[in-house]
């Protein structure tokens, strides 16, 4: 039995599942962080809840390049070279790592995580979705189904940078709930934003299925 193979299957079958699960894990819990009959204290717990389960699905998007093109290379659908693949697992520690600081560091203090966090997801969106198009015209020599993931995964990138921008607003009107309890105000603002970001959520997980799909129908 090849174990090499068999934990970069594993590693990368996780992937999903840690996506799904977390995303519906926060889901969830929004639904106690909006509920206003619920005391301010439960409702900033779901919120802790909320950001903690996050991380799952933040931690995965970024593994799962390494351990798709690690199990691509094992498998001889992609020709990288050792130092290829190595180099890109140093980078997809070092965005995980910035991927955590930007999570756990607030305010003007992560100013400069989240700048260059920001800025690395720019730049992927442009390679895979790139990479993908070049993949399918024949520009680069890759199986047409890792191409397609290549372009799901650049949408998926995409679609979480757009979630970004849609939470903007939630974070004033949490801080007008510490500092003030419930209001009106505060809760329609944090139903609003709930209420925008959740089709954009569920269209991730369209794009993770799909991504699946495409992974198990697999090999040509």
């Amino acid at each position: 039995m090849n174990w090499s193979l068999a934990l970069l299957t594993l590693l990368h079958l996780l992937v999903p599942i840690y996506w799904l699960g977390g995303d519906l894990g926060t889901f969830y819990s929004a639904g106690f962080m909006m509920d206003e009959k619920r005391p301010v204290g439960e409702r900033l717990l779901a919120l802790k809840i909320m950001n903690g389960i996050d991380m799952a699905p933040r931690t995965v998007l970024i593994l799962t390049l390494p351990t798709g093109l690690s199990l691509a290379a094992a498998k001889g659908w992609l020709a990288i070279a050792p130092w290829a693949l190595a180099g890109l697992w140093v980078f997809g520690l070092i965005w995980l790592t910035l991927a955590w600081a930007v999570h756990l560091i607030h305010g003007p203090r992560g100013a400069l995580a989240r700048g260059i966090d920001i800025k690395i997801r720019y730049a992927m969106i442009a390679l895979l979705a790139g990479s993908g198009v070049a993949g399918l015209t024949g520009h680069l020599a890759m199986p047409f189904f890792i191409a397609c993931k290549l372009l799901v995964l650049a949408a998926c990138v995409t679609t979480g940078v757009i979630v970004r921008f849609q939470l903007v607003p939630l974070f004033p009107a949490i801080a007008a709930m510490k500092a003030q309890g419930a209001t009106p105000q505060s809760d329609a603002a944090i139903r609003k934003v709930l209420g925008q970001t959740r089709p954009t959520v569920q269209c991730i997980w369209v794009l993770v299925l799909i991504a699946c799909v495409l992974g198990v129908g697999t090999p040509v």
